[in-house]
């Protein structure tokens, strides 16, 4: 096992209703402005699915960039390249927690990461 991966990345869990009244709803609070990024790549609400198939590659294929032992389980952060529709590869951070006695991780969140000006 590779132990910068997340640990049963095979097992993750991403529910509809963090896609679809979340990531990619205009109306959420906090998820609006990320709506708004991943729909200008070519996700959708009506394809929702193609943004969870897309988590599920990127934590699989990238490694963990930082992990954190709260009180409750194991924060793991995953940085890397997610394919967009439209061709695209955005650079995203992916946040995931496996609860303490458990072993699934638990999708949380995902926002876009800055380029390097290199």
């Amino acid at each position: 096992m590779d132990e910068r991966k997340l640990p049963n990345a095979n097992l993750a869990s991403i529910s509809e209703s963090k896609i679809v009244d979340y990531l990619l709803s205009d109306k959420h609070r906090v998820g609006k402005n990320k709506a708004a990024f991943f729909k200008s790549f070519g996700f959708s609400h009506e394809r929702w699915h193609e943004l969870k198939d897309a988590l599920y590659l990127h934590v699989q294929k990238n490694s963990l960039a930082e992990m954190e032992q709260t009180l409750y389980g194991m924060r793991y952060i995953v940085d890397g390249d997610l394919q967009a529709p439209d061709g695209s590869f955005l650079r995203i951070r992916s946040v995931w927690f496996v609860h303490t006695g458990e072993i699934v991780p638990k999708f949380i969140t995902a926002h876009p990461l800055k380029r390097n000006k290199s």
